[in-house]
């Protein structure tokens, strides 16, 4: 029988990462080059060689100058070719225009890691922009890596490493620190010491021309030292590997980001509305969303979030409870909280009861809620045990002012008590010497406290939409309305016809005729060339009537007063035809002028006119954009921005940031709009963006919801505009998407030995439930092959643990599962799934197979195998790799079969599998 197999992700990566992290030799070196090393007082050189031998880490420390015997004290090589030991590390301190020719010589030399801490390079320049290019391609040629050019360098305060030029080594902490600014790391640096904030690591990335964001993301991300990662960041770099380490490691270290721009204009020029309201910090705010980042405005609350994340509870929800001493602090909490889009919570008749019980008559009766000057600790302690079970608050805030009676280090101890209650708890102790004590006692207890309660308010509101943003990624979706292929083809045929007639701008029509192709309700829409055709028209469609200009050039219709709307009759039909050519003629030339589109005028009575669109971001690619629409909405500005592809847990999320949301729901005696409709008519619309990429912009602008009624009108797109990308670009310049879509080109039939035709292809959010049922079908022999332990089937199916397996980051991981649809119930079912995961910094990835029991020995498994290495080829990994049960010999003959040589491991009870796919990146 066929069995299941082990992935080596968890005790073999710890094994492995020694191996095959290429960082460790940045961050963890044994020895160091210091390449300048200079004898020179005050020189960087000689500062960065101090910071080495004064701040032991562990390993060899040789300087490199050609022009010394010695530095320091210590003997000096002319170059590093003539270091006699290997070096894991070389740091660079030499004029911009001798570091291709350094960097070079290290490659040679075997060096894994390099820091080039020299300025000269792209910030002066085109001469510094192309010596980084020749530096790139040095590091190319081996497999170094490299932080810098022109930076700070970096410091590992837990083993004692100070790679840097600053004064003064990091305290060791749990905050990982990346800045871009080497700058604002000696600040930081000097705060730190002030505030005794410690590091796991400190990090000055500088102009990122090998090692970025992602990388060092997902160094921390596995670092055990590290609970939370800071990030002063000036520009994105790479967005779809910032945005991919981001999301996997944001689900368990929180990840804060504060970025220099934030005031940044918008496009100043677009052809679309949605060009117009997409600015790109707005955007970058989308971008951090997505994958679960929190984004702050100042450097306080930059290491303020770091400490409340690392020691508190995420709240569920908006709702707080605030408890204090005095009404006035209560009043300002209460503004900050609301102004920032928090609630107060609702007070349960439960809890009312219980704090009527306790508190004297003249307590505030609601929340805040006021206990009065005179509350002493254990006055303290019983209201927030009563308010801490109300089901109605996600979160607590304790305030005390110091006042007569008031004792704030015995309050202190009877509130820390609280501090694992399940649900955060933050304190404001304000005052200055008396509340002291108290204030450190409940920091000690992890209650993060604030001088000001606003302050403490205001983080409150970072936390819930820190939780809701990274829930909106990991809640399982409804499954999408397929578009059928041939539909694809269509929309993809007008985009080419435009393109090969000298167009870039789509008409109307073309323009519906696309979005109809991907499922999107459009307005009846009929060219006419003449008035009389017009009036035939009208009358086919039947009065009232909208007549629009007809052109392969304006824009934006209403410009030249080319909209007429409620025609009634055939008079009217002309007159607006002959109104139409006669102000385009007049404003922009009759050449413009080819005609009027013919349509209904659909009633917008109980509806809401509302914007879809896509433009292109500079950083991120194409961006989709909901919220109100119609002839206003550049001044309403009432929209959500939002990465492709999305699905209808994204998409809802979208339409919640708009305050059309609210009214959309029902209001004022209206129906609410049918929400899940219009949730799969935005998936459709992000599949429009991501599979026909010559789109540049596009908008349905009104998109109409009706509130009443489910007809053929009710989601409809009244008007739709497309811009291709200029016909002299190529696909390959075409910009690229910020989060990868799904692989359609790994979706294909396949019938397995008994006849069964299934189709294998990646997983999708969408098959959580599946998965849920693929697991009810293993046996404990299938589970130990596949884990090495047994585990509970409640924890296999634990929605926390499958949305890691089936919310997938397609550039790091791939899963393929076999799909058989029962041809009597319609149902489908998982049979196998196959999984390909990349190690951190590698281009090497282990393998994972588990096949249900019933279904073994149909050869599910070689075929997933077999899939995943072209999946590797295309992704042009090194290495393919697993660890393997010594006793499971059917997967060793499955991959013995494919081409893996076994090897034993010094664990008698498992073997390695592994075979070569590809040549080096």
């Amino acid at each position: 029988m066929q069995k299941t197999m082990q992935l080596g992700s968890d005790r073999a990566y710890d094994i492995l990462r020694s191996e095959h992290q290429p960082l460790d030799a940045i961050f963890a070196p044994k020895s160091i080059a210091v390449i300048g090393a200079s004898q020179r007082e005050g020189s960087v050189g000689r500062t960065v060689l101090w910071n080495l031998i004064s701040h032991p880490f562990g390993g060899t420390v040789f300087p490199v100058n050609p022009k010394h015997h010695s530095v320091l004290g210590i003997k000096t090589y002319p170059n590093i070719a003539a270091v006699p030991e290997p070096v894991d590390l070389a740091i660079v301190i030499t004029p911009a225009s001798t570091v291709p020719g350094v960097i070079g010589e290290c490659v040679d030399a075997g060096v894994k890691g390099a820091i080039v801490l020299s300025a000269g390079f792209k910030e002066i320049g085109t001469t510094g922009a192309e010596l980084e290019q020749q530096v790139l391609q040095q590091v190319r040629r081996g497999k170094m890596r490299l932080i810098g050019p022109n930076c700070l360098g970096v410091m590992n305060p837990h083993t004692g490493l100070n790679a840097t030029f600053a004064h003064g080594m990091a305290l060791p902490g749990k905050v990982g620190f990346i800045s871009q600014s080497g700058a604002l790391c000696t600040a930081i640096l000097d705060w730190s010491f002030r505030e005794n904030v410690g590091f796991s690591a400190f990090i000055s990335i500088g102009s990122m021309l090998d090692v970025g964001w992602g990388d060092l993301i997902y160094y921390l991300g596995d670092d055990p030292h590290t609970e939370s990662i800071v990030i002063y960041m000036e520009s994105i770099g790479d967005a779809r590997s910032f945005l991919s380490a981001a999301r996997e490691v944001a689900l368990t270290k929180p990840i804060i980001v504060i970025k220099a721009g934030r005031t940044a204009a918008a496009a100043k020029a677009a052809a679309s509305h949605t060009g117009a309201l997409a600015g790109s910090d707005a955007v970058f705010d989308a971008a951090l969303r997505r994958c679960g980042v929190l984004r702050v405005k100042s450097i306080s609350e930059l290491f303020d979030m770091a400490e409340v994340l690392a020691k508190q509870p995420r709240p569920k929800g908006p709702r707080l409870t605030i408890v204090t001493n005095a009404g006035g602090p209560g009043v300002l909490a209460t503004d900050a909280l609301i102004t920032d889009g928090g609630e107060l919570a609702e007070l349960s008749p439960e809890t009312y009861a219980a704090l009527n019980e306790l508190l004297p008559p003249q307590w505030s009766h609601n929340n805040p809620i006021d206990i009065l000057g005179d509350a002493d600790p254990m006055r303290y302690a019983k209201a927030l045990e009563i308010v801490a079970k109300d089901p109605n608050s996600d979160g607590l805030l304790v305030i005390l002012t110091p006042q007569a009676m008031t004792d704030p280090t015995q309050s202190a101890y009877k509130v820390k008590s609280l501090a694992r209650i399940g649900k955060p708890i933050l304190a404001s102790w304000m005052g200055d010497a008396d509340v002291e004590a108290g204030a450190e006692i409940l920091n000690q207890a992890s209650i993060p406290t604030f001088p000001f309660p606003d302050t403490a308010a205001h983080v409150f509101n970072y936390m819930w939409r820190y939780n809701y943003n990274l829930r909106a990624l990991y809640e399982t979706p409804v499954l999408p309305e397929g578009v059928d292929t041939s539909d694809r083809t269509i929309a993809k045929t007008i985009i080419q016809t435009a393109r090969e007639t000298g167009r870039t701008l789509l008409t109307e029509v073309e323009s519906k005729q696309i979005l109809a192709a991907y499922g999107i309700p459009t307005v009846t829409t009929q060219v006419a060339t003449s008035a009389a055709e017009a009036v035939r028209l009208a009358e086919e469609i039947g009065y009232p009537v909208v007549l629009k200009v007809y052109s392969k050039t304006i824009t934006h219709k209403t410009d030249v007063d080319g909209v007429h709307l409620n025609l009634r009759d055939a008079k009217a039909v002309r007159e607006a035809y002959d109104a139409i050519a006669l102000s385009v003629s007049t404003k922009v030339g009759a050449n413009h002028f080819a005609g009027v589109t013919v349509q209904p005028m659909i009633n917008l009575k109980n509806s809401y006119e509302l914007i879809l669109g896509s433009s292109i971001d500079a950083q991120f690619g194409p961006v989709l954009l909901f919220g109100t629409g119609g002839q206003l909405v550049e001044v309403f500005q009432d929209r959500a921005l939002g990465l492709p592809p999305l699905n209808t847990t994204l998409a809802r999320r979208m339409m919640e940031q708009t305050r059309i949301y609210k009214a959309l729901q029902g209001v004022r005696g209206r129906k609410a709009v049918n929400l899940e409709a219009l949730e799969q008519l935005l998936v459709r619309f992000s599949q429009v963006v991501v599979e026909q990429r010559l789109i540049k912009e596009i908008d349905i602008n009104p998109l109409l919801v009706k509130a009443e009624g489910i007809d053929e009108n009710s989601l409809v797109a009244l008007d739709a505009r497309i811009v291709l990308h200029d016909l002299d670009i190529t696909e390959a310049q075409l910009p690229k998407l910020a989060i990868r879509p799904y692989p359609t080109q790994y979706v294909s039939s396949w019938t397995t030995r008994n006849g069964m035709q299934v189709t294998i292809r990646p997983i999708r959010p969408e098959d959580e439930p599946l998965m849920i049922k693929l697991h009810h079908t293993l046996s404990e022999e299938s589970v130990f092959f596949r884990y090495f332990h047994l585990i509970k089937l409640s924890q296999r199916i634990a929605h926390e643990r499958l949305t890691r397996l089936c919310f997938l980051d397609y550039d790091r991981e791939m899963a393929l599962v076999v799909d058989y649809e029962n041809p009597e119930t319609g149902e489908h079912e998982v049979l196998a799934v196959g999984r390909l995961s990349k190690l951190h910094g590698t281009s090497e990835a282990e393998f994972a197979i588990l096949v249900s029991d019933r279904y073994q020995c149909q050869g599910l498994g070689t075929e997933l195998l077999k899939r995943l290495l072209e999946v590797g080829r295309d992704e042009q990994l090194r290495l393919i790799s697993a660890e393997i049960l010594t006793e499971n010999s059917a997967m060793q003959r499955v991959c013995e079969k494919l081409g893996f040589r076994i090897y034993p491991t010094v664990d008698a009870s498992v073997v390695r599998a592994e075979i070569k796919v590809a040549g080096e990146r």
